[in-house]
């Protein structure tokens, strides 16, 4: 029995064969425990609206399914059809150059992420119809924001029937279908694979045509794809596919050398991938402010990685001021809530020069003792970018993309 508020939307991808619908529709009710749709949606285009129209609803191949099967009703209506619009406005008649195709992208993926934010909703998705790219995008959008619910699929089935225009699932009762374009032999009576059989062959040479397909001989399974699931593991801001697949390439690429540092203020925790480090309330106030430095004084926008880049460091004179102090102390009001007014009582004018050197020093040490490698610890301490007597300017090398401050 269906959980209460669980539904289950099933999303195709569709062109010029809507048998994939009623196949994977066929394939999910005979499953064990069976799934049916409490929403259906399918990808396609102005023209291929119409051939899945002619086929499921005016022939009447879905009806007949849900009919022979005694399934829910499913009801193809104009919202069930997702459908990409040009520059223009115009829906999509089909899919012809690159720029149909990046329209095409973006549906699918605007769409996936739309569905995907229901937490009650499971999606399936089937990739068997429609042109390779959007096959492609489907499976793409999937990975960027599918959850460990979401299930990819592809239907199989037997050469033979598939694309056949008289074979939409494998009906209960046996019934006969002609072959489509069999191949002839030189006696013209129909040279047949090893699947016919020597009945088959018989019935060849006796009639002069191929023998005729039977339904009972029709496989269809229904193949659950395995796919990576980055939606937790990314942080994807991006509109269109190309962007997010950049966001995403830069979110990877900078994973695969630095962990995310996580700042606790209420629990006073620094955490670095698997690592924790405890520093005091002043030394985390002080780490805290050069993080958010790096968060909120970039001059570079623009650029995807900071690398290098120690522009956003500040000076010590910078931070050794009262408005400086006033302004880290909205950070320990939280870290240490009793003795935010000790705090600025102590320091009337701001932190001195000094207060920062030694706070800076005994942070570093703090980083070197619990990460116990050189490179990582110089990545996430407070390290120097120019010397200049007290205008020295320290910061924190780390990708501002993987900071959180919580």
């Amino acid at each position: 029995m269906k959980k209460q508020g669980h539904k289950d939307i099933f999303i195709f991808i569709a062109g010029s064969t809507p048998q994939v619908i009623t196949e994977t529709v066929y394939s999910l009710a005979i499953k064990d425990p069976p799934v049916y749709p409490d929403e259906i949606y399918i990808i396609t285009t102005e023209k291929g609206k119409g051939i899945v129209i002619d086929a499921l609803i005016k022939k009447g191949h879905l009806q007949r399914l849900i009919d022979e099967y005694s399934l829910p009703a499913i009801n193809l209506q104009d919202i069930s059809f997702v459908i990409p619009m040009d520059a223009s406005g115009s829906l999509l008649e089909d899919i012809r150059d690159f720029n149909e195709n990046e329209i095409m992208g973006d549906l699918i993926t605007s769409f996936i992420r739309e569905k995907a934010k229901d937490s009650s909703a499971a999606l399936h998705c089937s990739i068997a119809g429609g042109r390779k790219t959007m096959s492609f995008y489907l499976g793409s959008a999937l990975q960027l924001f599918g959850r460990p619910w979401d299930k990819l699929y592809h239907v199989l089935v037997t050469p033979e029937f598939e694309n056949h225009p008289d074979f939409f699932y494998k009906p209960k009762e046996e019934r006969n279908l002609t072959p489509l374009n069999p191949p002839l032999d030189k006696g013209g009576n129909g040279e047949l694979s090893d699947k016919v059989g020597e009945e088959g062959l018989k019935r060849v040479r006796a009639n002069g045509r191929s023998p005729l397909l039977n339904t009972k001989d029709a496989q269809i399974n229904l193949a659950e794809l395995p796919f990576i699931r980055l939606r937790e593991k990314l942080s994807l801001q991006g509109k269109g596919f190309r962007e997010l697949v950049a966001e995403g390439q830069k979110d990877i690429d900078i994973a695969a050398i630095q962990p995310e540092v996580r700042i606790n203020l209420s629990k006073r925790a620094v955490s670095i991938g698997n690592k924790s480090i405890r520093l005091t309330p002043l030394h985390l106030m002080i780490y805290t402010a050069y993080l958010r430095q790096k968060l909120n004084r970039c001059r570079f926008p623009e650029r995807q990685y900071c690398l290098d880049c120690t522009e956003c460091f500040p000076s010590l004179l910078e931070l050794a001021t009262k408005p400086a102090l006033e302004d880290m102390a909205k950070d320990y009001i939280k870290i240490c809530p009793p003795k935010v007014d000790d705090l600025l009582n102590k320091y009337k004018e701001g932190l001195s020069i000094e207060t920062i050197r030694q706070a800076i020093s005994k942070i570093k040490k703090a980083f070197s003792n619990e990460l116990a490698d050189e490179t990582i610890s110089a990545c996430y301490s407070i390290t120097t970018s120019l010397r200049e007597y007290s205008n020295t300017r320290h910061g924190v090398r780390v990708e501002k993309g993987k900071i959180r401050i919580e």
